[in-house]
């Protein structure tokens, strides 16, 4: 037997399962995946948690690479472009990959087509937090207040398409105003500027301002979800405050570059799979008030729905708040 015929008859198994002959192999060296946030952010955070999972459990270093900007677009453009050979992945969310092009309709790359879906891994509510002189006390009274006053009102966030953005734009749209919305870096310079009484509210994951929250600096008035977050037990959910429409939690999920081979997913997803089973990674998540992907919600094809479901709930909301 040569060697041309043993390469050839490996080239002919790869050809006809679908997958290169060295995806049995794989990881055989470090991966990259890509965070479309600045250090220390929420996305941040939890993909540095997610990342520790794959090296642990797929035998290779995972190294976490930030590329801040446009929203998350411009690094998901730069994993989408990625080889899809499985070395570089994408730590994304709701944003990224489901309503980015409300806000930049001319991105370079498809949220729907252009990634294979590894799995949902956490999702944090979104809670709206005011300044702390702001007169309204509940979220009736806030909305009662915004209403008579959405020409005096500063609302703070992270940049067009963040996730603060979006969660607020959809508040102020359940109101029916629009006040000022005024874009800064990061989470930490819009909870700066409340402190200093220049901006009125924010509306972020629970993880982005919980600290300033407990110590009293800053008061939460509602989480933008169905039930309470245990990070917060004493603040009411939108449902319950009558204003439904404001619902929105961050779904931060993984993905690799359409094209990667089923058998490499296949390796990330039962890694991820065994690492959000494990005791001491679903406590962490519940210490950053964050909600852990439940077994029947793992896996590509949940991930796959709920990407679809949000985009198909939201964006007309958020096209119709952009005056689109």
């Amino acid at each position: 037997m040569t060697k041309h015929w043993v390469a050839a008859a490996i080239l002919t198994a790869s050809i006809i399962t679908g997958a290169p002959a060295h995806a049995q192999d794989f990881p055989a060296r470090p991966i990259t995946m890509i965070v479309p946030f600045a250090v220390g952010g929420p996305a941040d955070i939890t993909g540095r948690i997610v990342a520790d999972i794959f090296t642990r459990h797929l035998g290779q270093r995972v190294i976490v690479e930030n590329i801040n900007g446009a929203g998350g677009t411009i690094g998901a453009q730069r994993a989408a472009r990625a080889p899809a050979d499985g070395y570089t992945i994408f730590f994304g969310h709701t944003g990224t990959n489901a309503l980015a092009p409300a806000f930049y309709p001319d991105i370079a790359y498809d949220p729907q087509k252009d990634f294979e879906p590894i799995g949902l891994t956490a999702e944090y509510p979104e809670v709206l937090v005011v300044r702390k002189e702001f007169p309204a006390k509940t979220l009736s009274e806030f909305v009662a207040y915004a209403k008579a006053n959405p020409n005096k009102l500063n609302v703070g966030h992270a940049g067009v398409g963040s996730v603060s953005y979006i969660g607020c734009l959809l508040l102020n749209s359940a109101m029916g105003i629009k006040p000022a919305l005024i874009p800064f870096t990061g989470t930490a310079p819009v909870l700066n500027a409340m402190l200093v009484g220049e901006i009125d509210y924010e509306c972020d994951p629970v993880l982005g301002n919980l600290a300033q929250v407990r110590a009293g600096t800053v008061r939460a008035l509602a989480i933008a979800s169905k039930k309470r977050s245990p990070m917060m037990p004493d603040v009411p959910t939108s449902h319950e405050q009558g204003l439904p429409e404001f619902d929105f939690a961050v779904n931060y999920a993984a993905f690799a570059p359409v094209g990667t081979p089923k058998p490499i997913i296949e390796k990330y997803v039962a890694a991820l799979n065994k690492g959000l089973s494990e005791e001491g990674v679903q406590k962490r998540f519940a210490e950053l008030g964050a909600e852990i992907a439940e077994p029947d919600r793992r896996g590509p094809k949940p991930l796959a729905d709920l990407m679809r479901s949000e985009a198909a709930r939201l964006l007309p909301i958020l096209n119709a708040a952009a005056g689109k």
